[in-house]
Formats: C-alpha cells, sequence, structure tokens
C-alpha cells in the first residue's frame, strides 16, 4: 500500500492554497460581509437587552400569543425566560438568542429563494445536492478554521460557521414543500389565468408554509446547537459557561447552563411549531 501514500493528494495544500488566495485578493469583500454582519447583530443585541428583562419576555409572550393562541404556551413561555433570570443567565441568553436570529435571518433570506429555485429547476437541485451533504455531513469545527481566517474572532466567524451548517436544512424544506404542492391545485390556479409568480404567491407559497415554518424551526435548533461550537472563535453566549464548566469540570455549572439552553430550545421550537390545517 505504500505506493499509494507515496503519491498522496495535496488536497490540504489545494485548500491552503485557495484560502491563502482569497485572503489576499478579496479582503474588501470579507470586510464589507464582517462590517453588515456586526451591524445586524449590534441592533438584535441592542434590541434584546437594552429594554428590561420582564419587557423582552412580555414582547415574546405577545408573539407567542400572535402565533399560537394558546394561553397554556403563553404561561410555558413566560415561566422559561423567568426561570432563566433567575439562574442568572439572561446576558448570555440574549447573546446566544442575537447568534440565532441573525442566524435565521440569513439562512431564510438565502435557503427560502434557493428553495424555490430548485423546486421549479430539478437540474438545479440535482447539482445542489452534493453541496449541500457536504455542508451537512463536514465536521463542524472545520468550518471555524476559515471563519478565523477570514473575519478573525467573535461573533461574526460563529455566525458564519453556525449559517454553513445550516443553510442546507431551509433550502431542503422549502424545495420539499414547494415540489409537493398538488398538481390539481396548481393546475387549477394556471386554468384560472395565473401567472407564475402569481402561482408562487397565491398556491405554492400557501401549501409550502408548513414546511418552510419547518426549516425555521431546524434553523433555529440547529443554530442553538452551534453555540457551544460557536463559543471557541470567541463568541458570546451560552457556551461559554458550558466551556468554562467543562475546563474547571464543574458539573453544577455544566448542568445549570446546559439545561438553560435546553429550556431556550424548548421556549423556542413551541413558539414556531405551525401545522397544515
Amino acid at each position: 500500500m505504500d505506493f499509494l501514500t507515496a503519491w498522496k493528494i495535496p488536497v490540504g495544500a489545494w485548500a491552503k492554497a485557495v484560502f491563502d488566495w482569497m485572503k489576499a485578493n478579496l479582503t474588501f469583500l470579507f470586510d464589507g460581509i464582517s462590517a453588515t454582519l456586526e451591524a445586524m447583530i449590534g441592533g438584535i443585541l441592542w434590541l434584546l437587552q437594552a429594554p428590561p428583562p420582564l419587557l423582552v419576555i412580555a414582547v415574546f409572550v405577545a408573539l407567542t400569543w400572535v402565533l399560537q393562541r394558546s394561553w397554556k404556551l403563553c404561561l410555558g413561555v413566560a415561566l422559561g425566560f423567568l426561570f432563566i433570570v433567575n439562574q442568572g443567565y439572561w446576558k448570555e441568553t440574549t447573546e446566544s438568542l442575537t447568534l440565532i436570529l441573525a442566524a435565521c435571518v440569513v439562512c431564510m433570506g438565502l435557503g427560502v429563494p434557493i428553495g424555490i429555485a430548485a423546486a421549479h429547476r430539478p437540474r438545479l437541485y440535482s447539482a445542489l445536492s452534493p453541496v449541500l451533504d457536504l455542508m451537512q455531513t463536514l465536521p463542524t469545527f472545520v468550518y471555524l478554521i476559515p471563519a478565523i481566517v477570514f473575519f478573525g474572532t467573535g461573533l461574526v466567524p460563529g455566525l458564519i460557521a453556525t449559517v454553513i451548517f445550516v443553510l442546507p436544512a431551509p433550502i431542503r424544506l422549502t424545495h420539499l414543500g414547494i415540489s409537493s404542492t398538488p398538481p390539481a391545485l396548481t393546475e387549477a390556479v394556471t386554468a384560472f389565468g395565473a401567472t407564475p409568480r402569481q402561482k408562487l404567491w397565491k398556491a405554492e407559497l400557501p401549501w409550502a408554509l408548513p414546511q418552510i415554518m419547518a426549516g425555521l424551526n431546524q434553523t433555529i435548533m440547529l443554530s442553538l446547537s452551534m453555540v457551544v461550537i460557536s463559543s471557541m472563535v470567541g463568541a458570546k453566549g451560552l457556551g461559554n459557561p458550558v466551556m468554562r464548566a467543562l475546563a474547571n469540570v464543574d458539573a453544577a455549572k455544566g448542568f445549570e447552563s446546559g439545561f438553560v439552553i435546553v429550556v431556550v430550545a424548548i421556549i423556542l421550537d413551541r413558539m414556531l411549531r405551525v401545522s397544515r390545517k
């Protein structure tokens, strides 16, 4: 087998050469992306941290009522956030929510249009599938390397790594929703003289809404799973106490912060759960 290893394909060297070229020639692009993402992150963080915690909790409860019309869910959301405040993790929770909300804006803003285009163009989806598989199966720690190289440390590289890992979910679920629209429905809309744009907005998107919302739900859950990993590149949030607990072998702190992450996941999942009626 030595003859195989003697002629090793230099995949790593090729990747390094690509990164070096991008860093040398595309600095202006990365600086622009970084400035835009920093502005968005700063705005979301200000909205969550500037008001009193009880006011932010009241907004989330009101949003839950608008989306779910269930007083039981509203009570559960309120109790969950009050528990987080009681445990002293409100600041870290708002920082993690900032990362999650920013990832949702970017992933849904890119994923839904790409999913719609892929549903209308089967060849495009066939070409995208291997790329999406690679994005989901490549170890998430690998994404941190180019993120640090191009964007330094902080929330921005954490957001970039999160987006790369999470983006396939909204693309796949949007594609599933649009492509599963019943032919009878689209034929009826077309028979009444609807244009392709009207068919999309009046028939396909309403039918695909549960799948698109499932994509949003998956985006949030997967983003939350990246909280601890993102803390390794300086992203603030609930990942930091988890990492400190791991470094100090502090079981109490680790369970506290881990349980808070679970509570945040349950709150967001229940708030955004949508079913086809």
